[in-house]
C-alpha cells in the first residue's frame, strides 16, 4: 500500500502571502483528528497521520476501508441516520464512545467527500450549555446598553468568563479593514489593548474571506506540530491531490499567522465573526498565553454571543444614526422652511445657522451669479473660486462627497484648515454655480500596536512578510482628513440641494414672468401704433393713389398736340409707380390680416378650394396656356381663405416664372409623410404630415435662395420682366405657420422649383 501525505509546501513570501492557500494546507492541529470519507461509498480516502494517538488505528488500516474499521455497526448506523439529514446541526454533533472515550464528531460537506472532525471531550462533559441563563443576559444587555461600544464590551465581559481565557477583545474593521480595539475584558495583570489599531496586511483577503465563510476558529496550541493529511497513492491518479478544509474547525494556521501569535506572546486564540450584509464587520478575538481546549459546547456558547452581537450591530448603529439625524432632520425643516418664506433666501439667509446643522459643517459656501455667499468658517475667496471651477467641470452631474479632498483636489493641503471634507452639489450645471458644504481637518493620532509599515524583514532568504515583532504602541499623526459624513447628513445636504434649486428657478421664471410682462405691454402699445399706421396705409394712402391713377389715365387719354412725348412718357411712368404702389400696400395688408385676423378653422376638402382657385386664375392660365396637373388632395381641418391665398400665390408664381418657348406645366402631387420619409428636412419625429407638392418647369433660381425666398421684399428677378412686390412667399410661410405646419422649396436654375406644403395629419 502506497500513502503519501498532501501537505501544500508553497513557499509563503513577501510577493505571494496574499495568495496563500490557506483553505487547502494538507495539515491539521492535534487536538483531533480527521477522516475524509467518500460522499457515495463511505469509504475512508484520507487520514490525519495522528489517528492512531486517538483510536489505536493507524492511517494504513483506516485508508481505503470502510467506517466499521473502528465503529461498530450500532455506531455505524447511528452515524448514517445522522448523515441522511439536511443540514448538519454544530449544536448536535454526532457522539461515539470507543474503549469508554466519548468523541465528538463534526461533520461537513467538502466537494465529493464529507469530512469528519473528531476531538474527545476534554473535559468529559457532553452536557448543552445553559441557554436559558445566557439569554436572559443577552436580554439584560440589550436593555441595560443604549451605545454599541457599551454592548461590545458587555459582550466581551461575558465571553471572557464562559471561555476562561485570558484576553478578550472586540474588533471592529474600517473600509480599508484596518481593525481597532473597541472593547476588551483582560486578566488584570495584562497590558490593556483598548483602542489599538492593526493594519489591514494582519488579516489578507483570503482569511477574511474564510472568517465570513466559517464563523468560528481556534488554535488550541501556537507550539503546535501540524499533523499532515494522508491518503492512498493509487496508480494513474493525479499526484497534487488536496482537500479543502475551508469549513473545518481543526484546519492547520498559516505559519504567518503562527509566528504573527507568537511575537504576541499568545498561546491560544478562539477568534469569532461579525458579519454585517455578507460582510466581516468585526471580530471577537480570545487570547491565552498558554494552551487551551476549549470543549464544543462551550465553542458554541462563544459563537452564541458572536450571533447576538451580530443581530445587534445593524440595530445599534441604526439607533446611533437615528440620534444624528433628528438634529439634522430638525435643521433641515428650518432651512427649507426659511427657504419657502423668502423670496431672496440665498442674499437673505445664506448665514442660517441650520444651513450649517442641517449637515454638521463648519462652514458652508453658495456660489451663485458669481458672488460667494459664506457660513461659517469658510477659506479666503481666492481659494474658494478655483475651487468652485474645478469642481463644476468634474463632478457638475455626480456631485462629490468626502472627508479626504486633498485626495481628489491635489496640491491645494493648505484648504484643509477650514475644507478638508466637503459635500458638494451643482447649482446649474454647465456654471460654476454651487453649494458646498465644509468640514475642517480633524488632526488624528492613530494608535498601531506596532509600526505597520515594518511588517517586512530581510534574512538570509531575501525580503518576507514578517508579522511584527514588536507590539509596542506606535504613534501615526494623520492630517488632510475630516470626520466622516453620515448618510443622514449627506442626504439632507441632497435635499436641501434639490429645493434650493426650484427656488432658483421659481424666482428666475418669477424675473422672467416680469420681464415678458413688460414686454407684452410694449408690444400691445406697438401693435396699436402699428394699427394706427395700417390703417393710414390702407385708407389714407389708397384714396391719393387711386386719384392720381384717375387723373393720369385722363391725361393720356387725351389726344392734346400741345403734349409732347415726354411728357406724355412722365406721365406713363407716374401712373404705373402709383399702381406698384397701390399693389405693394393691398400684399402688406394681406400680409398684415394673414398674422393678425382670426383664426378660424374648419375641415375642408382641399379639392373645392382648388377647383375654386384654378377658376379664379383660368384667364392667366389660358393666356399662358398653361397645363395643370393634380392628384386628388386630401379633406384637413384648416382656414379656408387662407388655403385659397396660399394656392392662389404658389399658383400664380408658377404661372409667371415660365421660360419663353417652353409649355408651362405645373404638377400638383399629395402624399402622406414623416420624418424618415424626408431626410432632407427636419421634421419633428413622430409625426406624419400631408405633403403637397406645386412643382413647376419654369426658370427655377439658385439653391442658396432656397431658405431666403420667404422673406419680406425678397425679390430674385428684376421687376420689369416679373412684377410683384416679393411678398407673396412670405405670405405663403405665415399661412402655413397659422396651421402649425412648414413650407419647403426646392429649385434648379432653368429646371423649375418646387414648393412643398406640409400640413400636420391628425
Amino acid at each position: 500500500m502506497n500513502i503519501k501525505n498532501i501537505v501544500n509546501r508553497d513557499i509563503v513570501n513577501l510577493t505571494n502571502c496574499e495568495h496563500e492557500p490557506i483553505h487547502i494546507p494538507g495539515s491539521i492541529q492535534p487536538h483531533g483528528f480527521l477522516l475524509g470519507l467518500d460522499n457515495d461509498s463511505l469509504l475512508i480516502e484520507f487520514c490525519s497521520a495522528n489517528s492512531a494517538a486517538f483510536i489505536k488505528l493507524a492511517p494504513e488500516a483506516l485508508l481505503g476501508k470502510h467506517l466499521t474499521a473502528f465503529l461498530s455497526e450500532e455506531a455505524f448506523g447511528a452515524f448514517r441516520s445522522y448523515i441522511k439529514t439536511d443540514t448538519f446541526d454544530s449544536s448536535r454533533p454526532f457522539v461515539f464512545t470507543l474503549d469508554d472515550i466519548s468523541f465528538n464528531t463534526t461533520i461537513h460537506p467538502s466537494g465529493n467527500h464529507l469530512i469528519l472532525e473528531i476531538e474527545p471531550f476534554p473535559d468529559g462533559t457532553l452536557n448543552l450549555p445553559n441557554l436559558y441563563n445566557q439569554t436572559r443576559k443577552f436580554v439584560s444587555y440589550m436593555e441595560k446598553t443604549t451605545y454599541l461600544g457599551e454592548l461590545c464590551q458587555n459582550i466581551a465581559d461575558e465571553t471572557r468568563q464562559i471561555t476562561g481565557y485570558d484576553r478578550v477583545m472586540i474588533y471592529k474593521f474600517d473600509p480599508e479593514y484596518n481593525g481597532e480595539v473597541i472593547a476588551e475584558s483582560r486578566r488584570q495583570d495584562l497590558d490593556s489593548f483598548s483602542g489599538q489599531k492593526y493594519p489591514h496586511t494582519d488579516i489578507p483577503a483570503q482569511a477574511r474571506e474564510l472568517y465570513i465563510k466559517n464563523p468560528l476558529r481556534m488554535i488550541a496550541d501556537i507550539n503546535y506540530e501540524p499533523v499532515p493529511l494522508l491518503t492512498l497513492d493509487n496508480t494513474g491518479e493525479k499526484s497534487n491531490k488536496s482537500l479543502d478544509l475551508s469549513l473545518s474547525i481543526l484546519r492547520s494556521v498559516s505559519p504567518i499567522h503562527v509566528e504573527y501569535l507568537k511575537n504576541m506572546g499568545v498561546g491560544a486564540t478562539l477568534t469569532i465573526s461579525l458579519l454585517q450584509n455578507q460582510k466581516l464587520w468585526g471580530l471577537i478575538a480570545c487570547h491565552h498565553y498558554s494552551p487551551k481546549i476549549l470543549p464544543h459546547y462551550t465553542r458554541l456558547s462563544a459563537l452564541l454571543h458572536g450571533h447576538f452581537l451580530t443581530s445587534q450591530i445593524a440595530v445599534r448603529e441604526t439607533a446611533e444614526e437615528f440620534e444624528v439625524s433628528q438634529g439634522v432632520e430638525k435643521s433641515l425643516s428650518e432651512s427649507l422652511e426659511l427657504l419657502h418664506q423668502h423670496e431672496d433666501f440665498i442674499e437673505a439667509c445664506h448665514q442660517s445657522p441650520a444651513l450649517l446643522t442641517l449637515a454638521n459643517a463648519s462652514g458652508s459656501v453658495i456660489f451663485y451669479n458669481n458672488k460667494l455667499y459664506k457660513n461659517g468658517e469658510v477659506p479666503a475667496d481666492d481659494e474658494l473660486i478655483p475651487l468652485f471651477s474645478f469642481l463644476a467641470a468634474n463632478y457638475s452631474t455626480s456631485g462629490l462627497v468626502t472627508n479626504e479632498l486633498t485626495k481628489t483636489y491635489t496640491e491645494h493641503a493648505n484648504l484643509s484648515k477650514f475644507a478638508a471634507g466637503i459635500i458638494y452639489h451643482s447649482l446649474a450645471p454647465g456654471t460654476p454655480d454651487g453649494i458646498v458644504w465644509l468640514r475642517k481637518e480633524r488632526i488624528e493620532t492613530i494608535n498601531w500596536a506596532g509600526n505597520p509599515k515594518k511588517a517586512v524583514i530581510e534574512n538570509a532568504e531575501g525580503l518576507r512578510l514578517s508579522p511584527r515583532k514588536s507590539f509596542e504602541l506606535w504613534m501615526e499623526v494623520v492630517k488632510y482628513k475630516s470626520v466622516s459624513w453620515r448618510k443622514t447628513e449627506i442626504s439632507a445636504a441632497g435635499t436641501f440641494t434639490y429645493s434650493l434649486q426650484k427656488h432658483i428657478n421659481f424666482r428666475v421664471i418669477l424675473d422672467q414672468e416680469n420681464r415678458n410682462r413688460i414686454l407684452n405691454d410694449e408690444l400691445r402699445t406697438a401693435n396699436k401704433e402699428l394699427a394706427n399706421l395700417n390703417w393710414i396705409s390702407t385708407h389714407d394712402l389708397k384714396e391719393p393713389l387711386r386719384k392720381i391713377q384717375i387723373f393720369a389715365s385722363k391725361v393720356l387719354d387725351r389726344e392734346d398736340p400741345d403734349l409732347s412725348a415726354m411728357v406724355k412718357d412722365s406721365v406713363e411712368r407716374m401712373r404705373f409707380a402709383a399702381e406698384k404702389m397701390q399693389m405693394l400696400i393691398e400684399d402688406i395688408l394681406t400680409y398684415s390680416k394673414t398674422g393678425n385676423m382670426e383664426k378660424v378653422f374648419k375641415t375642408m376638402d382641399l379639392n373645392i378650394i382648388l377647383s375654386n382657385v384654378l377658376e379664379e386664375l383660368s384667364i392667366n392660365i389660358e393666356e399662358k396656356q398653361a397645363i395643370v396637373n393634380r392628384v386628388p388632395l386630401p379633406e384637413l381641418n384648416v382656414i379656408p381663405f387662407q388655403v385659397h391665398q396660399l394656392f392662389v400665390n404658389l399658383l400664380t408664381n408658377a404661372i409667371k416664372f415660365t421660360r419663353e418657348g417652353i409649355t408651362p406645366v405645373i404638377d400638383i402631387r399629395s402624399t402622406i409623410a414623416d420624418s424618415e420619409d424626408t431626410p432632407g428636412i427636419m421634421l419633428p419625429r413622430d409625426r406624419k404630415y400631408h405633403q403637397i407638392s406645386f412643382a413647376d418647369n419654369g426658370i427655377g433660381f439658385e439653391k442658396e435662395y432656397q431658405n431666403r425666398i420667404f422673406g419680406v421684399f425678397q425679390r430674385l428677378h428684376p421687376s420689369h420682366k416679373y412684377p410683384g412686390t416679393g411678398i407673396g412667399l412670405a405670405i405663403c410661410k405665415k399661412i402655413m405657420d397659422n396651421h402649425r405646419g412648414f413650407i419647403t422649396a426646392d429649385a434648379e436654375p432653368g429646371q423649375g422649383a418646387t414648393f412643398t406644403l406640409f400640413f400636420p395629419a391628425g
